[in-house]
């Protein structure tokens, strides 16, 4: 072969080799040309080729935070970062349409779910690519599409009983919480490497929508879950920057509320909002997931047991020291601070229980108005009225952000304080309960699943198994007698297991029962610790016509 044949060839095969954009591999649905438009993927392309190095970087440099736990020291606000805590700024504005955000309600992309809440009376809605979503191929580009269609006020659904369900004059704003940056789309790849799914699900919503929602007054609003360092925020903000300038939209026209739900992130919140300054708009309390993160951080100390989840309130002193600092942080810098999830849902048929529901939500919203948060989050439109009543009775303006900070000095003592209580049989059985039932439905696609009157999603998941492994790892004695081990916790999973058989109508298959059951046996009983189960269970997730998605 003559060299210029071969260089030619051998071009030709390192492009083969070398795709110059994303492959799809998922299967096909109605609408998903739309979403998966060669544009729409150039632009998604554009993203990951640019911070997925980045991405993993970052990924890659997690744990320094568990690092100075291991030592035996304790944990501290970074010096490098101290001139952030110190100086004097603050974040833009808010917008308009997200000045008043005191109740807002969260769910997953189901078209029927984007309608309710919209038209729940909230004052803006959530729409949960991530902890109350099953990341199924079919259900995430579905989604997408819903999406879509709600931003252009087109979207419509009939339900099986004939009910018409269409969007009202005035909605709730729309904000979107793409995937954490720990997750990847496995059915999108560039040059057979999955790509971000933080990346994927930002860089649809935001190439068919941005301008749209520019046009029709409000904007492209994100809810940033996960973080673990300022660092995976300043990647958000140059993303964020980045795609604002291939779209020729002005800077800051992206405004972003970050979870913190990690306990290295509330040592870092100045920092957090620092590095989005420019898209900044708040930071909330994410308590599942927070308590999730504090049991993942110290799961080797035997001396930080956690008690039974169902003691663990926003009252418990740990908890209300990290609610304070979030809303001292924010109303220091312009910022809103959003309060927790109400998870519980109106109680058909038993008025009393019902009742006693309503009172515990009121009770935790009182306490959010009065320590001063400016707005909450609730799972189930029934609870928006409620809510409500009380931020308007508690808090006159739109906002509480101008209020005097309460002078209370929070420091890693405080943040860091072990809970008092028991372990017991009861929570045992509650937690296996909830995550098998849980994570059953998940495999079948469903992210969001009301169990015991509550709206479970995957932050309830990660802490009821991660205390199971924790119990189990450190012998926890039981307040009956005993102590928690591997025996204790399989007897109570088969029985669980048994009766989510023997019921009839579930939202989770037999097989999914099973598979739920090994997986979640596997987690909790091995003797290295899991970081993310949905991540652990991902490869067995299926699609919704029932396909390994």
């Amino acid at each position: 072969m003559k060299a210029g044949k071969r260089r030619v060839a051998a071009s030709r095969a390192s492009r083969a080799r070398a795709s110059p954009g994303i492959r799809i591999s998922g299967p096909s649905g109605p609408r998903f040309d739309e979403i998966l438009a060669p544009d729409a993927l150039e632009f998604v392309t554009a993203l990951e080729e640019r911070f997925g190095p980045t991405r993993r970087r970052l990924l890659a440099a997690r744990g320094g935070f568990r690092k100075v736990v291991r030592s035996g020291r304790t944990p501290g606000f970074l010096a490098e970062t101290r001139g952030v805590r110190t100086r004097s700024w603050t974040i833009p504005p808010p917008p308009a349409d997200l000045t008043d955000r005191r109740v807002e309600i969260t769910g997953p992309v189901d078209r029927k779910m984007i309608i309710n809440a919209l038209n729940s009376g909230a004052k803006v809605f959530m729409a949960d690519f991530e902890d109350s979503h099953s990341p199924t191929w079919s259900g995430t580009i579905a989604g997408q599409v819903n999406l879509r269609d709600a931003v252009r006020r087109s979207i419509s659904y009939r339900s099986s009983d004939g009910r018409d369900y269409r969007l009202a004059e005035q909605t709730a704003t729309l904000m979107v919480r793409p995937r954490g940056w720990h997750l990847e789309e496995r059915h999108a790849t560039l040059r057979g490497r999955p790509v971000s799914a933080s990346l994927f699900d930002f860089g649809l919503y935001f190439f068919h929508n941005a301008a749209e929602l520019v046009r029709r007054g409000t904007g492209p609003y994100f809810y940033l879950p996960k973080i673990e360092h300022y660092r995976e925020a300043r990647l958000w903000n140059d993303v964020f920057a980045d795609s604002e300038e291939r779209l020729g939209l002005p800077a800051g026209t992206i405004r972003a509320t970050v979870l913190i739900e990690t306990l290295p992130a509330a040592f870092q919140m100045h920092e957090i909002l620092y590095e989005l300054r420019p898209h900044s708009v708040g930071l909330n309390c994410g308590r599942w997931d927070y308590l999730f993160s504090f049991i993942k951080q110290y799961r080797d100390d035997p001396r930080r047991i956690f008690p039974d989840r169902a003691s663990l309130a926003m009252t418990t002193p740990f908890l209300t020291a990290y609610s304070r600092l979030l809303i001292d942080t924010c109303h220091r810098r312009g910022a809103h601070a959003m309060g927790g999830m109400a998870a519980q849902i109106p109680i058909k048929g038993d008025p009393v229980a019902n009742a006693e529901a309503m009172a515990r939500v009121i009770a935790d919203k009182e306490r959010e108005v009065r320590a001063g948060h400016d707005g909450t989050w609730v799972a189930h439109p029934g609870l928006v009225p409620a809510a409500l009543r009380v931020f308007e009775a508690g808090m006159k303006g739109p906002h509480q952000i101008d209020r005097p900070p309460d002078g209370t000095s929070i420091g890693p003592r405080e943040l860091l304080a072990i809970p008092d209580g028991a372990v017991t049989m009861e929570g045992v059985r509650r937690n296996t309960r909830v995550a098998l039932r849980y994570l059953a439905a998940w495999l079948e696609g469903v992210g969001c699943v009301p169990i015991d009157h509550l709206m479970e999603d995957a932050a309830t998941v990660e802490i009821a198994r991660s205390q199971l492994w924790q119990w189990i790892r450190h012998g926890a004695p039981l307040a009956e007698g005993g102590s928690v081990d591997r025996a204790v916790f399989r007897r109570g999973l088969a029985s669980e297991a048994a009766a989510l058989r023997a019921e009839s109508g579930g939202s989770a298959a037999p097989s999914s029962i099973g598979r739920a059951r090994r997986l979640l046996d596997r987690v909790v009983s091995a003797r290295s610790f899991e970081e993310f189960i949905t991540q652990y269970a991902y490869p067995y997730l299926r699609d919704a016509e029932g396909r390994g998605s």
